[in-house]
């Protein structure tokens, strides 16, 4: 029993390292290359050089892409958290008719592919005659990014003592003071997790930006177009590195405050 037991965690093992391996080892060689000191990627590399990311800075239309990109991103997160921050509260607080329905509702554009969904509110923008900008991706990154939001905070939501806004409530504070004093401070480490998940998924999200951008390229689209160009691809791929070790910088924070919030959860309740 003990061998048999032995011998399927070490299979175990080899299948979680295998797994991790075939997912984060092709991803290890973009920082790698962006150091390469040849226009070209291939085995062994030329050399060491930081050409790339002087390259990469002093790239405009690159840095503008980006600003773009931050700017659809922070817009979407907080649009996408407060309006999933109001429907979780009222999913979990009262009784909403239909609320199973709606909630499924909601998560439709997780099942929709991207390329439909995108060429969809594409069609209805143009029949409506509104204009491609920034402001029809943040739309667009909202409609999908919502339920991202909705499914973190009701998972704050869910292990709420609902005594306690009753209790201040009993004290004379409106709902508004109650939601700031008690609500908001419990549900904190949701909402900084919603605004940390939200905004990569904004930020990396190239479809629906490509449909909907128009002339204001995001930097997803604008990585895109460079890839015809074989002599700025080191640029790219330096401006790559360094988003890997920001967005994992930012899913590492978002892990932790998750985390911390669900001790603290743990703590309460059992208080």
């Amino acid at each position: 029993m003990r061998t048999g037991a032995g011998r399927g965690g070490v299979g175990l093992l080899a299948y979680a390292i295998f797994y991790l391996g075939f997912l984060y080892v092709p991803v290890l060689f973009l920082p790698l290359f962006s150091f390469n000191d040849s226009v070209f990627i291939t085995f062994p590399i030329a050399g060491f050089t930081t050409q790339w990311y002087r390259q990469m800075l002093e790239d405009s239309a690159m840095l503008r892409a980006l600003a773009n990109s931050l700017e659809v991103g922070a817009i979407t997160a907080v649009l996408s958290t407060i309006l999933g921050l109001l429907a979780a509260k009222a999913l979990t607080r009262y009784r909403v008719p239909g609320g199973n329905a709606l909630l499924a509702f909601t998560s439709l554009p997780l099942f929709i592919p991207d390329i439909v969904l995108g060429i969809s509110i594409l069609i209805l923008l143009n029949t409506l005659g509104v204009p491609l900008s920034l402001i029809t991706v943040i739309a667009g990154h909202s409609l999908i990014c919502v339920p991202f939001a909705i499914t973190v905070l009701m998972s704050r939501f869910d292990g709420f003592d609902k005594s306690l806004e009753e209790a201040s409530l009993d004290l004379g504070e409106n709902g508004w003071m109650t939601f700031w004093r008690v609500t908001y401070p419990l549900a904190l480490p949701g909402i900084i997790s919603s605004l940390l998940l939200t905004f990569i998924v904004s930020f990396d999200e190239f479809l629906i930006a490509y449909f909907l951008a128009g002339s204001d390229a995001t930097l997803p689209i604008y990585i895109w177009g460079q890839l015809r160009f074989p002599y700025k691809l080191p640029a790219v791929l330096a401006l790559g590195a360094l988003i890997l070790v920001a967005s994992t910088i930012l899913v590492v924070i978002a892990e932790w405050v998750r985390s911390h919030g669900m001790k603290d959860r743990h703590k309460m309740v059992g208080a």
